[in-house]
C-alpha cells in the first residue's frame, strides 16, 4: 500500500512540474511577444516623432528662407527707391539755380528729354567733321563764345569748334562707341554716360586747333587756360581735380558759368563742384 502511495505522489509531482513548465514557457513567450510589441510601438513612435521633427525643421527652414528672400527683395527695392529719390532731388536742385550754374556730373544728371533753351549755332569756325547737332550751344552761350573765339584770333590764336550740344541719344552713341573701341575703363575716365554729360546742357563746348593736337603746352591750350574766364568760361576739368569732377583733365573742354563765377573759380584754382559746394 505504501508503494502505491509513493508512486501516486511521484506521478502527481511529475504532472505538477510538467504543467508548471508548460505554463512558464507560455508566459515567457507572451513576455517576449509583449516586449517585441513594445519595441515596435516605441520604434514607430520614435520614427513618427523624428518625421514630425524633420517636417518642423524643414518648414522652419523654408519659412526662414522665404523671409530672407523677402527681406532681400525689400532691401533691393528700398535701395532702388533711394537712388531714384536722390536723382529726383538732384534734378530738382538743378532746377532752382541759375541756368549758367547748372551742375551736371556723374552724380547730378539730366532727364533724357532735357533740351537747353535757345539752342543756336554760334558764328565761329567748326571742324568739317562736326555734326550739325554738335555745332549748337545754349542761347546764353552764343555771344560769349563768339567773343572768346574772335578775341583769341585777334591775338594770333586760332580756335575751332569741335563738339557742343549733344542730345541724350547722341551721348549714348558716343559712350557706346568709346567703350567698344577703348574699353569701359578708359571710356568711363573721359566720357560721361548718357544723362550725365555736360554736353546735354548746351553750356559747354570742346574746342581744338588746326593740328587737332590740343594739349597742355600748345599755345592754343595755354591761351585758353589763361584767358577763358574773361568771357565767363572755365576749364571744366582742371588738372589734379579728378577726385572732385570724376573726369580726367581735359584742356579743350570749356564750360560757361558767367563772368563772376568764372573769375572766382579761375583765381582760386577750384572746380565747379567746389564753387557750388557739391
Amino acid at each position: 500500500m505504501k508503494k502505491i502511495l509513493k508512486k501516486v505522489l511521484l506521478f502527481g509531482v511529475l504532472i505538477i512540474c510538467g504543467l508548471w513548465y508548460i505554463l512558464g514557457g507560455q508566459n515567457l513567450n507572451l513576455g517576449n511577444i509583449n516586449n517585441k510589441n513594445n519595441l515596435v510601438q516605441e520604434a514607430e513612435v520614435n520614427d513618427k516623432d523624428k518625421s514630425e521633427q524633420e517636417i518642423e525643421v524643414e518648414d522652419k527652414d523654408k519659412f526662414k528662407q522665404g523671409v530672407e528672400v523677402k527681406d532681400k527683395k525689400k532691401d533691393e527695392y528700398q535701395q532702388e527707391t533711394k537712388v531714384k529719390d536722390e536723382e529726383k532731388s538732384e534734378q530738382a536742385a538743378n532746377i532752382n539755380i541759375k541756368e549758367e550754374l547748372l551742375l551736371v556730373n556723374r552724380k547730378h544728371g539730366l532727364s533724357k528729354d532735357y533740351i537747353p533753351k535757345g539752342l543756336s549755332i554760334p558764328n565761329i569756325q567748326f571742324l568739317s567733321k562736326s555734326e550739325n547737332d554738335e555745332r549748337h550751344v545754349a542761347g546764353i552761350v552764343v555771344k560769349p563764345l563768339e567773343e572768346l573765339i574772335n578775341t583769341a584770333k585777334a591775338e594770333g590764336i586760332i580756335l575751332l569748334g569741335n563738339s557742343g550740344y549733344r542730345s541724350y541719344k547722341s551721348q549714348q552713341d558716343v559712350y557706346k562707341s568709346r567703350v567698344k573701341s577703348q574699353g569701359k575703363k578708359l571710356a568711363d575716365a573721359y566720357v560721361a554716360k548718357p544723362g550725365f554729360s555736360e554736353h546735354q546742357s548746351g553750356l559747354c563746348i570742346d574746342v581744338t586747333n588746326k593740328s587737332r593736337y590740343f594739349v597742355d603746352g600748345t599755345k592754343e591750350a595755354d591761351w585758353l587756360a589763361k584767358n577763358c574766364y574773361r568771357f565767363g568760361f572755365i576749364i571744366r576739368y582742371p588738372k589734379e581735380k579728378k577726385s572732385v569732377t570724376g573726369i580726367e583733365h581735359e584742356p579743350w573742354h570749356i564750360r560757361y558759368v558767367g563772368k563772376k563765377a568764372a573769375k572766382y573759380i579761375h583765381d582760386n584754382g577750384i572746380a565747379l563742384e567746389e564753387y557750388l559746394g557739391k
